[in-house]
C-alpha cells in the first residue's frame, strides 16, 4: 500500500460536491447521454464478470450500481462524505472514503481501476499521482480507464446555453478555453477543474507508467443538439443515437467535440 498521508481536496471542490447534485445529474435529462455512453463503452472494455473493479472517485455509486448488477466485484472509493453515505446504500458494493492520490489498497490487487472524475483535478502533479496510484493497484496487464472533460466543452456548453452572449462572462470562458483551467461562476455552475486537450491525456498516462491503448469520445456532437433529451426518452431513438456515436467515438478528428472523453491504458505486464 501507499505509505504517504492521504491528501485532501481543495475546499471549493469539496464544497461543490457536498451539495449532492451528482446523485441526480447522470440519472436525468440530457446528462443521461454521458451515463449511457460511459456504460456502453465500459461494457465493451471490461473483462468478463466477475472482475475486481475499483471505482475511484465513484461519487454516489451511479456506475458502481450497474457494474455490481453485471456481476463484478466493485469497491468504490470517494473523498466526499456525502457520496460515501449515498453509495453505501447501493447493493453489492463495498464503499470506502479515500482519495485517488493515496489509495489504501495493496499493490496489484484489482483487475480494473476506473477514474471517472479524479483527472478533473486542476494540478497536473495530482493527476499524475492519481494515475500512478491506479497503476500500482491494478494487476499487470489490467485496465485503467479515466474520464476527462474536453478542452472546449465549457465553450460549447456556454454557447449552447447562450451564456456566451453575456459580454461580462465571455472573458472567463475564453480564458478557460485557452489554458484548460475552469474558472467557476459565482452561481456555482461547476467547480475548479482542468479541461484536457485529448492528446494530452495519453501523455499523462505514459508519465505514470501506463500504456495508453484507446480513447473514446462519449457524447460526440449529439450533446450539442437540441433534441437529445427527447431522443433519450424514446427507447428506439436512444438505441439509434448510441449506434451513431459508436461510429465516430474514436475518430481523432472528432474526439474533442464530445463533452467527456474516456482514455484507456494498461499496466505493462511483468
Amino acid at each position: 500500500m501507499t505509505d504517504v498521508d492521504t491528501p485532501s481536496l481543495r475546499p471549493e471542490i469539496l464544497a461543490f460536491y457536498a451539495r449532492g447534485q451528482e446523485h441526480a445529474r447522470l440519472r436525468s435529462g440530457g446528462h443521461r447521454l454521458e451515463f449511457l455512453r460511459t456504460q456502453d463503452v465500459l461494457r465493451r472494455l471490461l473483462p468478463p464478470a466477475p472482475a475486481a473493479v475499483l471505482d475511484v472517485g465513484g461519487g454516489s455509486g451511479v456506475h458502481a450500481e450497474w457494474l455490481a448488477a453485471d456481476g463484478h466485484a466493485v469497491t468504490l472509493v470517494d473523498p466526499v462524505p456525502l457520496h460515501v453515505e449515498q453509495a453505501a446504500a447501493v447493493p453489492g458494493v463495498t464503499v470506502l472514503q479515500g482519495d485517488a492520490r493515496a489509495l489504501a489498497r495493496p499493490d496489484a490487487s484489482v483487475d480494473v481501476v476506473l477514474l471517472l472524475g479524479p483527472l478533473y483535478l486542476p494540478e497536473r502533479a495530482d493527476r499524475i499521482r492519481a494515475l500512478a496510484e491506479a497503476r500500482r493497484v491494478v494487476r499487470p496487464g489490467g485496465l485503467v480507464v479515466a474520464a476527462t472533460i474536453n478542452r472546449f466543452a465549457g465553450l460549447h456548453d456556454q454557447l449552447r446555453k447562450e451564456v456566451w452572449f453575456d459580454p461580462a462572462l465571455r472573458p472567463r470562458i475564453a480564458a478557460g478555453t485557452a489554458d484548460g483551467r475552469h474558472r467557476p461562476r459565482e452561481d456555482g455552475d461547476f467547480t475548479t477543474a482542468y479541461f484536457h486537450e485529448p492528446a494530452d491525456v495519453p501523455r499523462e498516462f505514459a508519465e505514470a507508467g501506463l500504456e495508453p491503448c484507446g480513447q473514446y469520445g462519449l457524447e460526440g456532437a449529439a450533446w450539442l443538439m437540441g433534441g437529445v433529451e427527447a431522443w433519450l426518452d424514446d427507447p428506439e431513438r436512444r438505441a439509434a443515437v448510441l449506434e451513431a456515436l459508436r461510429l465516430t467515438e474514436s475518430s481523432p478528428a472528432l474526439l474533442g467535440v464530445s463533452g467527456h472523453l474516456l482514455t484507456v491504458g494498461r499496466r505493462p505486464p511483468g
